[in-house]
């Protein structure tokens, strides 16, 4: 038999319902259940006491919170005809709020609704589909401005701390996954770079970009006799116009500080890792040999096809089986990864890979003496 927990329950079922009619301006009570469990004579005649109880329980939480058991006469094979429960009314949105105890949710909810309709109307669809995100955010009135600046200024090209906007300097900061659910749903297609995820870049604001690191191992590369090593923002990097022949990349920090004077050649330190895609759709890069080195581990033979794929020719440094088995006693226990497809190694890197990703091996290029590094890099370029 249904118990006041299972009407508790059921009533929190309705609640997106509820709300969808409270926007509609639909009548919702009353309402019944009436799945409220079968009753058999078995359940009378051998548990009488327990199935007395049962009704008992209904009928007092029906006089505090106002539901209504409703009774009907059944007969039953044995034992005649029986007064049951066939049916649970809720007879009113009082009575549902006193089961439920939403009270204070359904007023932050009309409060919110009737903010929206009066202020911006055009989010009422959004809001029919997303009805909880009006008690869940309770700051529409600041949301509202927000919205309302970026449909007047769209692509502000602003930082977000200088928008002129009523609002606290972090709310923008701190609400950027509903603001860009209502952004998309406000602003033309102009106004939006739907290839960008982070939130400035797809509306048209500054944003603190990546620096680039670079090493100029030629000085008569160097932007000045000073300038040897800097770095650039994203967006400079990208006009740098180096006019180098080769490009070094190192996963590690020391590696790329320690890389030894070499001709025609510069350095670039992009964060390490996975931010080699800093470097993606860099123009003048494409006219210069690049070379990456990374550790000799699963991850940075990943980062190495990564890298081929947005400079196909690019070569690795030190990256293997000579230098694996010239250094084995160097190799430690890697970070566990899960085997890829990496169509841009050469078969001798597959292979190499293959290996370390099944052995969980990495050999931190660090380690390598420095001499030999240089005596390596001296033999890549030729230079004596």
């Amino acid at each position: 038999m249904i118990t006041p927990q299972d009407i508790k329950k059921q009533c929190l079922n309705w609640w997106k319902e509820l709300l969808l009619s409270n926007m509609a301006g639909e009548p919702f009570f009353p309402k019944r259940i009436t799945r409220i469990g079968k009753i058999t004579a078995k359940d009378i005649l051998l548990k009488l006491s327990e199935h007395k109880a049962a009704i008992a329980e209904l009928q007092k939480s029906a006089s505090i919170w106002g539901y209504v058991v409703e009774m009907a006469e059944k007969n039953f094979e044995k034992i005649g005809n029986q007064n049951i429960p066939v049916c649970i009314l809720i007879p009113s949105l009082d009575v549902y709020l006193r089961i439920t105890r939403k009270r204070n949710e359904l007023d932050t909810f009309t409060r919110n609704w009737q903010l929206i309709n009066d202020e911006m109307p055009r989010l009422i669809e959004w809001c029919r589909s997303n009805p909880l995100r009006l008690i869940s955010h309770d700051t529409w009135k600041d949301t509202i401005k927000v919205c309302k600046y970026f449909i007047e200024h769209p692509c502000p090209h602003l930082y977000i701390r200088e928008l002129p906007i009523d609002v606290h300097t972090k709310y923008i900061e701190e609400n950027k996954d509903l603001l860009r659910n209502l952004l998309d749903e406000l602003l033309p297609e102009s106004a939006i770079d739907h290839e960008e995820k982070a939130f400035e870049k797809r509306y048209g604001l500054k944003c603190a970009e990546p620096l680039i690191r670079i090493r100029f191992l030629d000085k008569a590369l160097a932007i000045g006799p000073r300038w040897m090593d800097t770095s650039l923002p994203l967006p400079d990097f990208r006009l740098l116009n180096c006019a180098c022949k080769n490009i070094f990349i190192t996963e590690n920090k020391m590696n790329f500080l320690t890389l030894p004077q070499l001709p025609d050649s510069i350095a670039i330190w992009s964060g390490g890792g996975f931010n080699i895609s800093y470097l993606k759709d860099i123009p003048w890069m494409t006219h210069a040999q690049c070379y990456y080195w990374g550790d000799l581990d699963a991850q940075g033979l990943q980062i190495l096809n990564q890298f081929r794929n947005y400079y196909p020719s690019a070569l690795s440094l030190m990256m293997n089986w000579d230098t694996f088995h010239k250094y084995r006693h160097l190799v430690k226990e890697g970070t566990p990864a899960s085997l890829q497809t990496l169509p841009l190694l050469t078969e001798e890197e597959q292979e190499l890979y293959r290996h370390l990703q099944e052995n969980n091996f990495r050999l931190e290029q660090e380690q390598i003496p420095y001499v030999d590094v240089v005596t390596y890099l001296c033999i890549c370029l030729n230079v004596d």
